[in-house]
């Protein structure tokens, strides 16, 4: 069986499993007080030339972003991101089971205006609404585009001029700083955000996200927010490991390329085969309409999403590559898009 189903599934990468176990029996203080989980901060801190960030180190995104947002907003306060970001559609209602609302603006590719910011605001117009305080976006989104810094610049801006937040979820941001389309740095994002994610789990580790904040009125108490919500792992050393191995020579971005060169690999050649995409991917989310006889044998031959029709032919078929993905797991992907198409 093909894998094509997420980016997250295998292990970890070489190094990092080598340096989990070069540390095995190592004795550290807990909760992510040793001196490895320093070394990999700082790391981090060098690498977005901001020594002025705190940076915590967390298991998983979704518990990364609840923990973040209740912690940044007061009670009254909601977050603007689009219907397509993860905390809409993929977190089980975490933000708003925390009592945030979510002021979601309808998006096709999954990228926040500054006009959607406008809308949202001019609509939330007095104490009888939630206050818009923070804007949540994903880089890459949900459907494999990217912000250029451009775009990023213009909601600083925007965020400026309404005195919001801006939140960015980098659970896959490797793939879109080292994608083809990109013009943007990580020192970028760290100075055009108030707070970021780097995401480790979707490249090449087996858990874990740093939470960066670069905005001194969002950093006070932050490790009283994650012990509360049951997430200041008592090993946390292993979080620190795993981080220090990512941002020693730069393997953070170096992995992703390859993750960016297979799915650049496979989207060329589905539309080469003529079919018809989603939506226009930077990175490694390829959304593709895949005819329901496609569909129906494809499946026995490769894991991959394929939820939502999109017609009454067909279907709205995701695949994603990772880290790990074969090159000739590509072309054998490939082969049979091919051949199914024309069987």
């Amino acid at each position: 069986m093909l894998y094509f189903m997420n980016d997250y599934s295998e292990g970890a990468h070489e190094k990092v499993l080598n340096a989990l176990i070069k540390t095995n029996m190592e004795q550290h203080v807990g909760y992510g007080m040793d001196e490895i989980t320093s070394e990999a901060k700082m790391l981090i801190k060098k690498r977005i030339n901001r020594l002025d960030a705190d940076v915590h180190l967390t298991v998983a995104g979704t518990q990364t972003n609840t923990i973040a947002i209740a912690h940044f907003l007061r009670p009254y306060e909601a977050v603007i991101a689009t219907d397509l970001g993860h905390i809409s559609v993929h977190e089980t209602g975490a933000i708003e089971a925390t009592g945030h609302k979510i002021i979601e603006m309808a998006s096709k590719d999954g990228i926040l205006t500054p006009q959607m910011i406008d809308a949202a605001v001019l609509k939330h117009a007095d104490e009888h609404w939630v206050l818009p305080r923070l804007v949540y976006i994903s880089n890459a989104t949900e459907m494999g585009t990217i912000y250029t810094k451009a775009m990023l610049e213009a909601l600083r801006k925007t965020c400026d001029q309404y005195g919001l937040y801006l939140y960015l979820d980098g659970a896959r941001l490797a793939n879109a700083l080292t994608c083809a389309d990109n013009d943007m740095t990580i020192e970028d994002v760290a100075n055009l955000t108030d707070a970021f994610t780097i995401g480790g789990t979707k490249n090449g580790i087996l858990f874990g996200e740093a939470l960066v904040i670069t905005n001194a009125h969002l950093k006070d108490h932050m490790r009283f927010s994650i012990k509360q919500r049951g997430a200041l792992l008592a090993k946390g050393r292993l979080l620190g490991v795993q981080f220090k191995a990512l941002f020693e020579d730069d393997l953070y971005f170096e992995i992703a390329k390859h993750t960016n060169e297979m799915a650049s690999l496979l989207k060329n050649g589905i539309l080469e085969l003529g079919y018809t995409l989603v939506a226009s991917p930077s990175t490694n989310l390829i959304f593709v309409v895949l005819p329901n006889s496609v569909h129906d044998k494809l499946k026995a031959f490769c894991h991959y999403e394929a939820e939502h029709p999109y017609d009454e032919n067909s279907m709205e078929a995701r695949f994603v590559t990772s880290w790990a993905t074969p090159k000739e797991d590509v072309l054998e992907l490939l082969k049979l898009l091919k051949e199914l198409k024309e069987f």
